[in-house]
Order: C-alpha cells, then sequence, then structure tokens
C-alpha cells in the first residue's frame, strides 16, 4: 500500500476522532489534553526514532517512525494543517 494513501486515511480518521472524541480512544486523549502533551509526544516519539537508528535496528525503527508519524498527524490536525499544504512545500523545495 501507498505510504501517500495510508497517510491521507489516517489524517481523515484522526479529524474524525477530533470531531467524535470517542471515548477510549488514544487520540481523544490526546485532544483532550491538549498541544502540550501533544508536542511532549512528538518529542519523545522524535528521541525514540533517533535511538533506534543509533542502535541500527529496522524494525525498531519502522515501529518508532510509524509512532511518530501518527503523531505529527494528530499535530497537524490540531494546529489545522492540512497534508495538501504540506505536500505543496515539499513540492516547492524539489525546485
Amino acid at each position: 500500500t501507498d505510504v501517500g494513501t495510508i497517510l491521507g486515511e489516517l489524517y481523515r480518521l484522526i479529524q474524525e476522532r477530533q470531531k467524535e472524541r470517542p471515548e477510549g480512544s488514544y487520540t481523544t486523549y490526546l485532544f483532550e489534553k491538549g498541544l502540550d502533551k501533544i508536542l511532549k509526544k512528538v518529542g519523545e516519539e522524535t528521541s525514540e526514532v533517533i535511538i533506534a537508528a543509533k542502535n541500527e535496528n529496522a524494525g525498531e525503527l519502522i515501529y518508532e517512525v510509524s509512532d511518530l508519524l501518527y503523531h505529527l498527524l494528530v499535530l497537524l490536525v490540531e494546529q489545522k494543517v492540512t497534508l495538501s499544504e504540506i505536500a505543496s512545500e515539499l513540492v516547492g523545495r524539489r525546485k
């Protein structure tokens, strides 16, 4: 499966969770705790990605990058930044 498709689907699911706030959802928990908690998780996951890469453990790196991407998507939804805006920025950098 294409990573872009998966990220888009996950972004939309996170948006739904932000609106609906289903009980027991980890995403709901993050939104209820607010920006400081979301940023703390982004920082923690970034550190874990660094450690996994340093340990040269591909499985661990894949796991931690997946966690980081999820938390970054939560941050983007919280800040009302779309994946299209991110894509436009990246396209602009290719020049």
